[in-house]
């Protein structure tokens, strides 16, 4: 007789939401000082969207440190745009430089925009940029050109932010910057091609680079780079982590059973949307099986590249769902309801359950 599968141990609201919330998760502070910083804002403590604001009364009676970074979650909500309005904040990106300035610039020119929205669009746009121009900076001729004139700076005057200032003359994510120069230098000094993985550890801690001068340039560049490098890595899965915990957090308090990501994972799925319903639910008159979390802007790239590596393997294993863009997206691309896709910007407040349903009757 073939042996017997365990099934799937769903979360369910009675059973599982006290295992969840009993606990103070100080990764959340984190994430909350992230966020405030990537954001360039002198706070978090925005307007809160009344479909989760409520929240925060249950959270604030368990920890009051817990509605603070609650709030700090809550506060990047992002909005619908028209394909003319992102048309237009993408075309006012293209004329300037990837710099906290520049983001200071982009929100006086759309003060009505959400400000989470506009630096998730900056930060989208800029990496479409430098995708494009990558091979050029990659070139043999330009690296050693880089690092010669890295070299010849630093010999004039070692304290002076050198590889900063030449990403920011060639339009070049710093981050990125330092690690063709160090990967040079440790070519150089090693006289072999180094590892991916040393290059990568040494980005994250400079402390390991074998020189002091390159290693303060390289941290320059860390700190200042607003769309790369491994401390913007680390905030934006910071911030993803926070929105599946809120999303997470948002299906008890609705009484909601669902299986999450990790479960269906440690059972073989390859390819799983962060929720899926153990019963299925009506949102705005669609049948929803399954919730996946986006803290990011739907643009037309980033939601085409969703749409063919996960949305529509979702569609096909588990029915039709819902995505939530933390950041909002361009409103022309929510156009496949009807097939089983519904796109959202924030939680909704109109679900309809099957026992709500058969109250009404």
């Amino acid at each position: 007789m073939a042996a017997r599968t365990a099934p799937l141990a769903p979360h369910r609201p009675g059973r599982d939401a006290g295992r969840s919330r009993g606990k103070w998760r100080p990764r959340r502070f984190v994430a909350a000082w992230a966020l405030g910083w990537w954001r360039g804002c002198p706070g978090v403590d925005a307007v809160l969207s009344p479909a989760i604001a409520g929240l925060l009364p249950l959270a604030a009676r368990r920890d009051p440190r817990l509605s603070c970074c609650l709030r700090a979650c809550l506060a990047v909500q992002g909005m619908k745009l028209s394909k003319a309005q992102y048309d237009e904040i993408a075309q006012f990106l293209g004329h300037v430089q990837p710099t906290r300035q520049s983001l200071r610039k982009l929100k006086e020119k759309f003060p009505s925009q959400s400000q989470s929205t506009l630096l998730s669009i900056f930060s989208q746009e800029y990496q479409k940029q430098i995708k494009r121009t990558h091979a050029k900076h990659h070139t043999a001729e330009a690296i050693e050109t880089y690092y010669q004139r890295y070299l010849n700076g630093v010999m004039k005057n070692a304290a002076a932010p050198v590889l900063l200032d030449l990403a920011n003359e060639v339009d070049f994510a710093p981050s990125l910057m330092a690690r063709i120069v160090l990967e040079r230098f440790l070519q150089e000094k090693e006289q072999a091609i180094p590892s991916k993985t040393l290059i990568n550890s040494m980005l994250r801690d400079p402390s390991q680079i074998p020189d002091g001068v390159l290693a303060n340039q390289v941290y320059q560049c860390t700190v200042n780079d607003c769309c790369y490098g491994p401390l913007v890595d680390c905030i934006k899965h910071a911030i993803g982590h926070e929105h599946e915990v809120l999303l997470r957090e948002m299906l008890l308090e609705k009484n909601l059973s669902f299986i999450a990501e990790d479960q269906l994972r440690a059972k073989g799925y390859d390819k799983t949307p962060d929720f899926i319903l153990e019963v299925p639910v009506a949102v705005e008159g669609h049948i929803i099986h399954w919730i996946e979390s986006k803290a990011s802007f739907g643009d037309e790239s980033s939601h085409q590249a969703h749409l063919q590596d996960q949305f529509w393997s979702y569609w096909n294993r588990f029915g039709p769902g819902l995505v939530i863009y933390w950041y909002g997206f361009i409103e022309e691309l929510d156009c496949h309801r009807e097939r089983g896709i519904l796109l959202k910007d924030c939680f909704p407040t109109d679900i309809v359950t099957l026992r709500h349903s058969m109250a009404q009757r």
